[in-house]
C-alpha cells in the first residue's frame, strides 16, 4: 500500500514570542521533503525530495506563502491550538 500524506505543525515556545512552523511530505512513512521556519525554505532528505525542494524554493510565490504561515496560521490560530 502506497501512501502520500502532508503535516503542519505549530511549535509555540513562550506564546507568541516564538514561534515555529513546520509543514512536512511523507511517502510510504519516509519523509522526504521539509519546510521549516527556522530555516526558512525546505529542504530536501531523498533524492526525489531534494528535486522537489529545488522546485518549491524557485517558487518565490510558494516560498513567501509558507514563510508567511507563521503569522497567518500560527499566530492568527494560537487561542485554538492551546488549550
Amino acid at each position: 500500500v502506497l501512501q502520500r500524506m502532508a503535516k503542519s505543525e505549530c511549535h509555540f515556545i513562550n506564546g507568541t514570542e516564538k514561534v515555529r512552523f513546520m509543514h512536512r511530505h511523507f511517502y510510504n512513512r519516509l519523509q522526504h521533503v521539509m519546510f521549516d521556519s527556522d530555516v526558512g525554505h525546505y529542504v530536501g532528505f531523498t533524492p526525489f525530495g531534494e528535486k522537489q525542494a529545488r522546485y518549491w524554493n524557485n517558487n518565490p510565490e510558494r516560498t513567501e506563502y509558507v514563510r508567511t504561515a507563521v503569522d497567518t496560521v500560527c499566530r492568527h490560530n494560537y487561542k485554538v491550538f492551546t488549550p
